[in-house]
């Protein structure tokens, strides 16, 4: 089984909405509990991809689109990995894995030196993912009941954007 990464096209809106909200039910978020929001979904050529950022889907052929994430600029050094999300029954086969290696590449890339993100304690296999790849846990903070982990990854720069000596 193949996964095939793909930057996001508007006519994936409505999978990417379906996808977000699976993967939130599947750990108990749901719409009005303080952590959930989706008012990004349907803007993400707006915040993602017109504002130095990207927004990935990962496709499986006859399964459709079953991941996702996206880069969101923070600032001219920072941006946020977001919305890093596999359907339930196509976790565990490496997928987040490479949504995650090309946002980050993504965001090398683009010329970003930090990412930041967040997650809950709900939600092991993503706070084991971060870990895993270097993030590293700056603050807690309950909403809504939920745990939210906010971490941080610095990144090395591109070997394009550095000067020869």
């Amino acid at each position: 089984m193949t996964l095939s990464l793909r930057r996001y096209r508007w006519s994936d809106r409505e999978a990417v909405s379906e996808l977000h909200r699976t993967c939130l039910a599947q750990v108990g978020i749901t719409l009005g509990d303080g952590v959930y929001y989706e008012d990004d979904i349907p803007r993400i050529n707006q915040i993602y991809l017109a504002d130095r950022g990207e927004f990935l889907v990962g496709e499986v052929e006859g399964a459709g689109i079953v991941a996702m994430g996206g880069l969101r600029r923070i600032d001219d050094e920072t941006a946020e990995m977001c919305r890093l999300r596999v359907r339930p029954d196509f976790q565990r086969r490496g997928f987040g894995t490479r949504v995650l290696d090309a946002l980050e590449g993504a965001a090398v890339k683009l010329g970003y030196r930090m990412l930041r993100g967040d997650t809950t304690l709900r939600q092991g296999a993503a706070l084991e993912l971060y870990r895993k790849y270097g993030w590293r846990e700056v603050r807690r903070e309950e909403r809504g009941g939920l745990v939210v982990v906010y971490g941080e990854k610095h990144l090395e720069p591109h070997p394009s954007t550095q000067l020869a000596h």
